[in-house]
């Protein structure tokens, strides 16, 4: 299967900039996976397109403010994203790479805190030794700014618009943004009708955005990304299957867990781990019986993922209608549900 049976054509107005001022007024696109129809409502509707013993599967992690700017030791300014932690370093995206070599020494806030870089790795990503005084985070608090996606080019008013409204575990980053449509009250209507809700924590990672390059969509090696499933979860997914209730992933994120760490007896594999599961046409899905996620780039691994839960030929209609009907796409836009 090729890269390019993937693309669309998006007008670039359509790009979301900004996200909504109410979380749950984005537009809602209901696709049917088996039929490929399609309607539109708004998220607020959400609850009347679910059904009691439902299961919301939603990722928990929090976006840290990863972006750094600083400059090197004897001049030039350097940029740095901190994807994850490996042991005492972080990996890290850099830019300009020239300036980033081992042996380099970088620093941010006037001081108050350095790093050296250490080795650079397989994917030409770097591996950084930071050192500060007091809390990692709370230091990052101060110095670091949020690492919104290269497609959105207007400053973020309030950071936390960039975070669900359950995200709980540092460490993303990049948002799992299918959850911020969602509300505390919206949340509370769907438990009050017999949605259960459970989580998982995925953080996001390089994998989100490495663009597919290859024209042979097998030949990609996605990055790999660190999950966690708690025993409460893993319950909670088990109960749902044997009893015939539908298991709803929120998110890609969200998706790519479940599929990775149950079996097709929907037995919790192992609680914690890496995962570089690439999910495209041809997959056959183990857990997953439902998918709330946002619009996607072309060419994208996650619109490779989606069109195999729906069909490729269902999801780029329905895209064609939603630009039609000129949808909000991306971090910040409108959403779909997929049954």
């Amino acid at each position: 299967m090729k890269k390019s049976d993937f693309y669309y054509d998006l007008p670039s107005e359509l790009i979301a900039q900004t996200p909504l001022e109410r979380r749950d007024a984005s537009e809602l696109m209901l696709l049917d996976r088996q039929t490929g129809e399609y309607s539109f409502h708004h998220f607020y509707d959400l609850p009347g397109l679910l059904r009691p013993g439902d299961l919301l599967v939603m990722n928990n992690s929090r976006v840290i403010p990863a972006r750094l700017i600083g400059e090197k030791a004897g001049g030039g300014p350097v940029e740095l994203v901190l994807l994850h932690e490996s042991g005492d370093l972080w990996e890290c995206l850099v830019k300009p790479g020239k300036r980033c070599k081992p042996g380099a020494e970088l620093i941010f806030g006037d001081g108050m805190m350095t790093a050296a870089v250490e080795k650079i790795t397989e994917g030409g990503n770097r591996l950084v030794r930071f050192n500060y005084q007091g809390i990692f985070l709370e230091v990052l608090e101060r110095l670091g700014q949020m690492p919104l996606p290269p497609y959105i080019t207007k400053k973020l008013d309030d950071p936390e618009r960039y975070q669900t409204v359950y995200s709980k575990t540092p460490g993303s980053a990049a948002a799992p943004t299918a959850g911020l449509h969602f509300t505390g009250e919206l949340l509370e209507k769907l438990k009050g009708m017999g949605v259960n809700i459970a989580f998982i924590t995925l953080h996001v990672g390089l994998g989100t955005f490495r663009p597919v390059k290859e024209e042979n969509i097998e030949d990609h090696l996605m990055h790999a990304e660190y999950c966690m499933i708690p025993d409460e979860t893993a319950a909670a997914v088990k109960e749902a299957k044997n009893s015939g209730n539908r298991v709803i992933a929120v998110g890609t994120t969200s998706c790519r867990t479940l599929e990775a760490f149950f079996d097709e007896d929907a037995n919790l594999i192992r609680n914690s781990g890496w995962t570089d599961i690439f999910i495209y046409p041809g997959y056959r899905f183990k857990i997953m019986d439902g998918l709330i996620t946002n619009f996607h780039l072309p060419e994208s691994t996650l619109i490779m993922l989606v069109s195999a839960f729906a069909g490729r030929e269902n999801i780029l209609r329905a895209y064609k209608a939603a630009i039609e009907k000129r949808m909000r796409f991306f971090s910040f836009g409108d959403a779909m549900l997929i049954i």
